[in-house]
């Protein structure tokens, strides 16, 4: 499966901003998901199994918890494949930037 249709699920891109602010037993994270999408516990597995299998995710075993952590390499590769396009916003970031500035310099 390619990185932008693991990416491309919803489900899947609310779990990785959840793994973002570190590892979560899988239960914390069916909670939240569960909760958000109203989706089953089996089918927060199934979305824990794509990112797990397609290399965005890590598990561990804790007794008897399983505990997922972001794995970075699949999002470098989206990096790297957005390089090329960040042209296109990086020049109106940029130009935003010194309207802001110039605002700034005008209130003083």
């Amino acid at each position: 499966m390619h990185a932008f249709d693991v990416l491309g699920d919803p489900v899947r891109r609310r779990i990785l901003e959840l793994l973002a602010d570190g590892e979560q037993a899988a239960g914390e994270i069916g909670a939240v998901i569960q909760a958000e999408f109203g989706i089953s516990q089996p089918a927060v597995s199934q979305h824990l199994r794509v990112l797990r299998d397609n290399g965005f995710t890590t598990v561990r075993a804790a007794g008897t918890r399983r505990l997922y952590a972001v794995d970075a390499t699949p999002l470098r590769e989206v990096d790297a494949w957005l390089e090329r396009y960040r042209r296109f916003w990086s020049q109106r970031l940029d130009a935003l930037e010194t309207e802001i500035a110039r605002g700034r310099r005008a209130r003083r």
